[in-house]
């Protein structure tokens, strides 16, 4: 299965703004704590047999730090995301980004104060 993306709209606008308002290591550690703390949260909420796909969610921080992606590393891992007409949905990486989503905003725009 194909990986789900998320886009955000305006980011160029945020960044340059940002720029202007904020240290950009600053912005790297609220995206690193908030990545860590959607990845920590998809592992905790992850359906488990053998515990093999929560040990596959990984993050990686991109864009020099600008960007972190949560995402597991099975072969697996959107059938159980999304569900089969065998098997119904287990989502973990949908309410993770939902949970943290929203702190993250609150904190970047903090940093823009």
């Amino acid at each position: 299965m194909g990986r789900t993306a998320v886009k955000l709209e305006g980011f160029k606008e945020f960044e340059a703004k940002l720029k202007k308002n904020v240290k950009l290591e600053d912005v790297k550690a609220v995206v690193q704590y908030h990545g860590s703390e959607m990845q920590q949260t998809a592992q905790i909420v992850c359906p488990r047999d053998t515990g093999n796909l929560a040990g596959s969610i990984t993050l990686e921080l991109t864009n020099g730090g600008m960007a972190a992606e949560v995402a597991p590393h099975t072969n697996y891992a959107g059938y159980v995301e999304w569900g089969t007409r065998f098997m119904d949905a287990q989502p973990y990486i949908r309410p993770a980004y939902l949970q943290q989503s929203k702190r993250f905003k609150d904190d970047l725009s903090k940093l823009c104060k």
